[in-house]
């Protein structure tokens, strides 16, 4: 289970904060605190809650099996 939580958090870090302006304004734009984009960029990863997986993805317009898709699960 780690081991999806890490995939997941790894494909937000990389293709989505990194690219953002920074932390704060990927958290203001994901409608999630700042302090949870720093947990997800963790090397280890985060259990990340879905409702939070669920809160970027609408502000991204697309849907969770979309993201799982995109990562390949």
């Amino acid at each position: 289970m780690s081991y999806i939580n890490k995939r997941i958090c790894n494909y937000i870090a990389q293709e989505w904060v990194a690219k953002a302006k920074s932390n704060r304004a990927f958290a203001t734009d994901h409608y999630i605190d700042e302090k949870t984009v720093r947990k997800i960029l963790q090397p280890q990863g985060y259990r990340i809650p879905v409702r939070t997986l669920e809160k970027i993805c609408e502000a991204r317009e697309i849907k969770i099996s979309d993201f799982f898709r995109l990562i390949g699960l």
